[in-house]
């Protein structure tokens, strides 16, 4: 049994992604900055603003060497043109989907052979012009999970990007993920080896 993380796990895809781990067989430590309920023995759910560094070096810690965390921690701000970019949107997406990244990947010890994932977006390569600041943030997001993945290197341990056009929730969409996929994916990092995904940008839009 592993000890895996997943931060924003209160998310669209959150839910998903924590069944499917917990029914690997692995301990799933749920972190949301609301309190929710899990009905699965492998889950403890704790409520956490990952925000506050220290409430999650915290919580660190008490967890001790985790193997694994995947940061799913979302949000998204955007308009129609480049000239309606508002800098307040900017700050929204830097807190949700980086500054909770870099809170996290520094505090936790992670255990040799420890999967991190993130999820990115393919308009990282061609944003378009009202997903400039949305843009911006996952490509910074992906920049330090790159950088995690190089401290990993001959390690065992990976950090691997999942790029996703975007999530589905509910009816399937041409070239969106259903989040069910996703969790089946995340699920299935530990089972390769990590010199296959250590700072990889696996594409799941087909």
């Amino acid at each position: 049994m592993k000890t895996i993380v997943v931060a924003g796990a209160g998310g669209a895809a959150g839910p998903s992604a924590v069944r499917a781990l917990a029914g690997a067989g692995h301990r799933v430590v749920a972190l949301d900055v609301r309190a929710t309920a899990w009905d699965h023995p492998n889950v403890v759910g704790r409520e956490v603003d990952l925000l506050d560094l220290d409430a999650v070096r915290g919580l660190a810690a008490e967890l001790g060497p985790v193997d694994g965390l995947v940061h799913l921690v979302g949000g998204w701000r955007g308009g129609k043109t480049f000239a309606e970019t508002r800098l307040e949107d900017w700050e929204f997406l830097h807190d949700m989907l980086i500054r909770t990244l870099q809170h996290t990947t520094l505090a936790l010890e992670f255990a040799d052979g420890a999967r991190v994932a993130v999820v990115s977006q393919t308009g990282v390569r061609r944003p378009s012009q009202g997903n400039a600041a949305y843009a911006a943030a996952k490509a910074a997001s992906e920049a330090w999970v790159l950088a995690l993945a190089d401290s990993f290197s001959g390690t065992g341990s990976a950090a691997v990007i999942l790029v996703v056009k975007a999530l589905a929730t509910g009816e399937p969409r041409p070239g969106w993920t259903p989040v069910e996929e996703l969790a089946s994916k995340i699920a299935g990092l530990w089972d390769r080896p990590a010199s296959e995904l250590n700072g990889i940008r696996l594409d799941l839009t087909s």
